[in-house]
């Protein structure tokens, strides 16, 4: 601390933006138009899992304009289920609707599988390139554009 003429200069003591525990405030705290670009930006599960979706449906994009199928990939919550269903909760489906191939991912079943977000990236790849591959009638190995 610098003393010049009587005033006290430097940080202050004490904890400064944890006022009566309710967690950091101010431009820091929350991503916004003040914040600094290092301040991460909060995501929804929901969008978070949207977004992992679609970057593994862009490196796959080579063999959506090759393949003669057309096929469409939905996110879903969760599977609507008859109450004496006993069997493990699927993780996708492929459900054909006329010429239209719909892949089915469940969200809710894949995250809970997943410890970590390590986990859900490779299982998502997973169920991707299995559906995919089941459509397209190729081994998944095949479509797998990730270097080895």
């Amino acid at each position: 601390m610098d003393h010049l003429g009587g005033i006290v200069t430097g940080p202050r003591p004490g904890r400064m933006r944890d006022r009566r525990g309710r967690g950091p405030r101010g431009p820091m705290a929350l991503p916004g138009p003040l914040s600094p670009r290092s301040v991460p930006v909060h995501r929804a599960p929901r969008e978070s899992f949207d977004l992992l979706v679609r970057d593994i449906l862009g490196a796959l994009e080579p063999h959506f304009s090759a393949e003669p199928d057309h096929v469409e990939i939905v996110v879903e919550e969760a599977p609507l289920l008859p109450a004496e269903w006993s069997d493990d909760v699927p993780l996708s489906i492929v459900a054909v609707d006329g010429e239209t191939h719909r892949v089915l991912l469940f969200r809710i079943p894949i995250t809970q599988r997943c410890a970590t977000t390590d986990d859900l990236e490779e299982l998502v790849w997973s169920v991707v390139l299995d559906r995919l591959a089941e459509v397209w009638h190729l081994s998944p190995d095949d479509l797998d554009p990730r270097p080895r």
